[in-house]
């Protein structure tokens, strides 16, 4: 059966500034892509990350590339091979996963591949930006009444950052992420603050293949691979440097990726954190379900925008809710 594909970038505002070590956004491109048979259509949703060379026009060609060269054939499965593990490869696989179901009738997580549950609601972290310790502190204040609030830091002065949003929000639980931003002259403060405010995770404080560190750190606080980690076939890269990993269907390549991965890390004995880049519900509903067996889920990043698609995933405070069958699966 002939496939049809349609690929589109586009823009979405972030409510303020978003920021991490990198730097401040205060947009979002996205790559969706569009899989029809002529009878039912799928859509996913990608977001191209520069860390990883990822432009919206790279990711754009990689799957025009990967449709034209052989529609008829390409599957879920044939996917898996046709391109690497990325953001391409996870619009492209979102989309089948969502033409699947619809073609049966069915939500994604009806399907035979789908190796858990139905899904019910979970608990996010939301996102406190990187910024002056006052400014984090006023940040974290405004939220304090949400039960896990993940901390963005950026290297020196990381202790201070901590413990201002510590104070404002005595009550959360608190996650950080470095976004590789420590170096050896900062990590030991840096660490002693998190373990002073009783921060749960520490996710990747280091730089990717620069972590050697973390094999002789001793830290009361488990260490989360985000950068170091995309697939399974990462994995022993991060083994006895990290107690956890973070999921991201952008970095596994999609859903069949990601359930991959997650099996990978419960054979290991690594906690479990699902994540997400900054997009839309559309991008998060996949997500959803790998999510439902994490010991930390950050799927936060629809209510970091300024606007959303039609049909959104619900959310009460913290609560995220399933997503309706008219965004996705």
């Amino acid at each position: 059966m002939n496939l049809h594909f349609k690929t589109a970038i586009e823009t979405f505002p972030i409510a303020g500034t978003f920021t991490i070590s990198r730097g401040p956004r205060t947009e979002v491109n996205v790559v969706t892509v569009e899989i029809g048979d002529g009878e039912h259509r799928g859509i996913g949703e990608c977001v191209p990350y520069a860390r990883y060379g990822e432009t919206p026009e790279s990711v754009v060609k990689q799957i025009e590339d990967a449709s034209g060269q052989g529609a008829a054939r390409l599957t879920r499965r044939t996917l898996q091979h046709a391109i690497p593990a990325g953001a391409a490869r996870n619009a492209i696989d979102s989309a089948f996963w969502d033409l699947e179901a619809k073609r049966a009738g069915k939500r994604a997580w009806e399907l035979p591949d789908w190796p858990g549950k139905a899904p019910s609601t979970l608990t996010t972290a939301y996102t406190i930006s990187l910024n002056e310790p006052s400014a984090m502190a006023a940040q974290a204040k405004g939220q304090a009444s949400r039960p896990l609030l993940k901390v963005k830091l950026g290297g020196a002065g990381d202790d201070v950052r901590i413990r201002a949003v510590r104070a404002a929000a005595p009550d959360a639980r608190l996650i950080v992420d470095a976004n590789e931003a420590w170096d050896e002259a900062c990590f030991a403060a840096n660490l002693a603050a998190c373990a002073d405010a009783d921060v749960e995770l520490i996710e990747q404080p280091l730089p990717a293949g620069k972590d050697d560190h973390l094999l002789n750190a001793d830290s009361p606080i488990p260490f989360c691979a985000d950068e170091s980690i995309h697939d399974a076939a990462s994995m022993d890269a991060v083994l006895g440097r990290y107690g956890a990993i973070n999921i991201k269907l952008d970095k596994t390549g999609g859903l069949t990726g990601a359930i991959q991965l997650a099996a990978r890390a419960k054979a290991e004995g690594l906690t479990v954190m699902v994540g997400c880049m900054l997009g839309t519900s559309l991008a998060m509903a996949p997500a959803f379900l790998i999510a439902q067996d994490a010991a930390f889920v950050d799927l936060d990043a629809p209510l970091l925008l300024a606007k959303d698609r039609s049909h959104p995933l619900r959310f009460e405070g913290s609560t995220v809710f399933p997503p309706d069958a008219e965004l996705w699966g």
